[in-house]
């Protein structure tokens, strides 16, 4: 049997992430244990079904990356660059692997830490301006709301990745006979 682990706020804090930021760090961690939880043995051919017309399983995994990569940038106050907007744009139209699509939000999950680690607290009132408006936030209200969102998303991945592995389209369904 396998022991459950705590949740990853209960187990201390993560090494050279400041303290102020622990909470950003472990909503990370926390968001990326259950992504992989989740989508362990998640069929590809299902990546992109819309139950109901709710956003696909794919779309947040693509989701997930790249809204850290965008929130993340703002706090080092930086403009996106022009691939972060097509990257943008081209959410929720993938052709990549479940496997693909985890193993880059794992990636993004590491970038975000390492600027996390190298984030010192005295800055974290600073302002920032967020996206081609520059609507006013601080850097920490920026990585608040990164994490905040990832875990928002990894709630609606988990939701529908049960609904389409439940009731998966016929194409996909071996009770059915073949046609």
């Amino acid at each position: 049997m396998v022991e459950k682990q705590e949740e990853v706020w209960l187990r201390g804090p993560l090494t050279g992430v400041p303290a102020l930021l622990q909470p950003v760090a472990h909503t990370l961690r926390q968001a990326q244990e259950e992504v992989h939880r989740y989508t362990t043995n998640f069929p590809d051919e299902l990546l992109n079904e819309q139950p109901a017309g709710v956003a696909s399983v794919g779309f947040h995994l693509q989701h997930l990356r790249g809204v850290l990569d965008r929130l993340f940038t703002y706090a080092r106050g930086e403009a996106l660059s022009d691939t972060q907007f097509i990257e943008l744009q081209n959410e929720g139209q993938t052709e990549e692997t479940i496997e693909d699509l985890v193993r880059a939000f794992d990636r993004q999950i590491e970038r975000a830490i390492q600027q996390l680690q190298s984030t010192s607290e005295a800055s974290l009132t600073e302002a920032r301006g967020v996206g081609r408006a520059q609507l006013p936030s601080t850097v920490l209200g920026l990585l608040f709301h990164a994490a905040e969102h990832t875990m928002r998303h990894v709630g609606q991945l988990l939701v529908t990745a049960r609904i389409v592995q439940a009731n998966p389209p016929p194409a996909y369904r071996s009770d059915l006979p073949a046609r």
